[in-house]
């Protein structure tokens, strides 16, 4: 099992900045890709971006050049530093990770982080 907990939202105005963390637990070994996705009230759970242990990333054409997604820890911990937030950002933001296995991919998820961009 892979336990994903993230950190880091809050209340921000628009044009500011945060940093969201995930740190995955547990059964980390074979860790794959890990991301972001976010669903805010009345939509559909979106991509936000997603890196994978070696490093590649991949970002919604909406937060490009605004978000950055890294890796640390052993690839076991991912950010999502966000600069020049819109309320549009407002959501609750998910960790994902997946794993592989002999029987295939496993994916994980965490609780999520209320991210609010309001003045």
């Amino acid at each position: 099992q892979v336990q994903l907990v993230e950190s880091g939202g809050g209340l921000v105005q628009p044009g500011g900045s945060l940093r969201l963390s995930c740190a995955a637990s547990g059964s980390i070994f074979s860790i794959n890709a890990m991301g972001w996705y976010r669903q805010a009230p009345g939509k559909q759970r979106e991509l936000v971006a997603t890196i994978t242990r070696s490093g590649g990333t991949n970002y919604a054409d909406s937060v490009k050049g605004r978000f950055t997604i890294s890796r640390d820890n052993a690839k076991s911990t991912v950010h999502l530093q966000m600069n020049s937030l819109k309320p549009e950002d407002t959501a609750v933001y998910y960790c994902n990770a997946d794993k592989a296995t002999t029987r295939g991919t496993l994916y994980y998820w965490g609780q999520g982080t209320q991210v609010t961009v309001s003045s």
